[in-house]
């Protein structure tokens, strides 16, 4: 009996073996199998955790837009931390008051002014909106020059422009102004008054003014306009030659260049002066503009970022000025002047008189952000038609003349327009 049960274990065993072979076997594919699935299982896991780490990781501003971080960004756990520790320092020893808003602005503003670009800004929001007022050259005012008198420590009105809602309401040159609403002025310099002058068109500043001459004060309101600021002024000279001075390049300038030079030519101008002395400048699309009135078909500037890309600014040639014409520049016309003035020289379009220009070839570029604050950067040079780029250069006249303070100040006369006004003489000369 146990020989049999012994036989019979025996065959169950060599039963077994061969089943628990075929079992191991298969344990070892089915494992097999299990670790690949449980591997790529980690794998994608860990792939797909990695890209949402990047993701968000570019979302918080610490990676590239490629998910590469080819260098490391500003804001890490060590500088918020280091910003936090000086903010304490300056909250336990600063002996003045100040606001968070006022330190939040600084690090804005010390962001900026570590790049060396000298042109680059950081505005408020209020400070924005003002640097757009004054380069479209339209705002929201009274129409009275304001000018800070040192002996009283008030400012006075300096003027008003015709028709304004100033000249309206009868100020006067050489009025005190007292109070701006229910505000102190003593001690304000004329930014700061006009600060509060200023606002939205239809509402109203009172003004209390002192008056030589007046026993009382003098209350007034005045609503607020639209004050469109003037930067071109025109003349007709002797023999027929048309003046036009721009002061600077704002989006009202060439609505007023056009006005100026079709008057000038109505009036029978043989030849323009077009005066940038001093202008440093302003918007490139309006010096454009001004441009597409003189020069023939092609390219006015052109300009070229830190990718290479290139952008250019064209003429269609239908409004070419068929006039004699000078350009009449000093070391002070920059910018906007040096694109209009190397465009009509490049061109031949006519002859450049005076000193040599500032040499601002560089273009800025204002970003608006979220908040409503800006950031204006040099983002690209500009290049005259010809290809050259005349930053740190400047543009030098085919005549050269040198401003003489003596005869302009004592006598009243100016000897670069002189030599402007002589030059145009000279080419109907030539063409005869």
């Amino acid at each position: 009996m146990e020989e049999e049960i012994l036989e019979e274990r025996t065959e169950e065993a060599v039963r077994g073996s061969k089943d628990g072979n075929r079992r191991f076997l298969w344990g070892m594919i089915l494992g097999m199998l299990l670790s690949m699935c449980i591997f790529g299982i980690v794998l994608i896991g860990r792939e797909f955790y990695g890209t949402y780490k990047i993701r968000k990781a570019v979302a918080a501003g610490t990676y590239g837009e490629d998910g590469k971080n080819y260098k490391s960004r500003l804001v890490n756990e060590q500088v918020a931390g280091k910003i936090k520790a000086v903010e304490s320092v300056i909250d336990k020893y600063y002996l003045n008051e100040y606001t968070t808003e006022d330190l939040e602005t600084g690090i804005y503003r010390g962001m900026i002014d570590s790049l060396g670009d000298k042109y680059g800004v950081y505005y408020t929001e209020d400070e924005i909106k003002k640097a757009r007022e004054e380069s479209d050259g339209v705002f929201g005012g009274i129409g009275a020059y304001i000018s800070y008198d040192e002996e009283s420590d008030y400012c006075i009105i300096a003027g008003t422009t015709e028709d304004s809602p100033a000249d309206k309401a009868g100020l006067r040159e050489g009025d005190y102004i007292y109070k701006v609403d229910d505000i102190e002025a003593k001690g304000m310099d004329s930014s700061e008054i006009v600060k509060y002058v200023r606002g939205e068109v239809g509402t109203t500043v009172h003004l209390t003014l002192v008056r030589e001459g007046e026993d009382d004060v003098i209350e007034v309101d005045i609503v607020r306009d639209i004050i469109e600021t003037t930067t071109v002024y025109s003349e007709m000279k002797e023999d027929n030659i048309g003046y036009i001075g721009i002061t600077e390049f704002d989006t009202v300038t060439s609505d007023q260049f056009v006005e100026a030079l079709a008057v000038l030519k109505g009036q029978g101008a043989r030849g323009i002066v077009i005066d940038l002395r001093s202008n440093l400048g302003g918007n490139l699309e309006t010096a454009c503009d001004i441009a597409r009135n003189i020069l023939p078909e092609g390219v006015i500037v052109y300009t070229i970022d830190k990718y290479d890309n290139k952008k250019e600014y064209t003429c269609d040639g239908e409004h070419e000025l068929d006039l004699p014409l000078v350009m009449l520049v000093n070391q002070y016309s920059a910018s906007a002047s040096e694109v209009l003035t190397g465009a009509v020289k490049d061109y031949g379009k006519g002859r450049v008189v005076g000193t040599t220009t500032y040499g601002k070839g560089i273009v800025q570029t204002v970003v608006p952000l979220s908040d409503g604050s800006a950031v204006k950067l040099t983002t690209s040079a500009y290049y005259t038609p010809n290809g050259v780029c005349i930053h740190g250069t400047g543009i030098e006249p085919d005549v050269e003349v040198q401003f003489d303070a003596d005869a302009y100040y004592e006598k009243d006369e100016d000897v670069q327009l002189d030599a402007a006004l002589d030059e145009i003489h000279k080419m109907w000369e030539s063409s005869y």
